[in-house]
């Protein structure tokens, strides 16, 4: 679905720089901030899911946790 994002010139800048950092386009880092605070906010499967399947960083921290509880949860069991 198509939308107009209007932002004011400081918020424009911040995205661009966001841009930037990413080594993206604005559009991609704008899809990304929403993504990225949305599973931060929701407990939202839909969500998560969509994260997980358009940010490959996502996938890969949500994998780095999963081991890590499991690395945990095997030491607490000693």
């Amino acid at each position: 679905m198509a939308m107009t994002l209007r932002l004011t010139p400081e918020q424009d800048r911040a995205l661009s720089l966001l841009a930037q950092a990413q080594g993206s386009s604005k559009q991609e880092a704008a899809i990304r901030a929403i993504l990225t605070t949305a599973t931060r906010t929701l407990a939202d499967a839909e969500v998560e899911d969509l994260a997980t399947q358009l940010l490959p960083e996502y996938a890969a921290a949500q994998r780095r946790i999963r081991t890590s509880r499991a690395l945990f949860q095997g030491r607490e069991e000693r």
